[in-house]
């Protein structure tokens, strides 16, 4: 028994139609969690937030808040869209200034 497919194939139009319509075939590049430096919270507690939100390990959360501490910023995680939100929104009840971008 044979089963028919259950779409057609692309036409050579298809792909021109797509193609003059600007279509961008790039990969999604992704995007990230930022947490920003501010004013308000102890280094201790930045440390403490990566480590109890994402379970990162101490060594890698004190990286992490160092770098927000010397250049104003760090990259906490990379995935897609929804789960940035999430992360964001999870730091921001923290007390955390943070933000989610595309990847570049």
């Amino acid at each position: 028994m044979s089963i028919a497919p259950t779409s057609h194939p692309s036409t050579s139009a298809d792909v021109e139609s797509d193609t003059r319509a600007g279509a961008d075939i790039r990969p999604d590049p992704g995007w990230i969690t930022l947490v920003w430096n501010d004013p308000v919270n102890l280094m201790s507690y930045v440390t403490y937030v990566f480590q109890t939100y994402f379970g990162y390990p101490r060594e890698k959360a004190e990286r992490l808040m160092m770098d927000v501490h010397e250049k104003g910023r760090a990259v906490v995680a990379h995935g897609p869209r929804e789960v940035m939100e999430q992360h964001t929104e999870a730091l921001q009840g923290y007390g955390l200034w943070a933000t989610f971008a595309k990847d570049e």
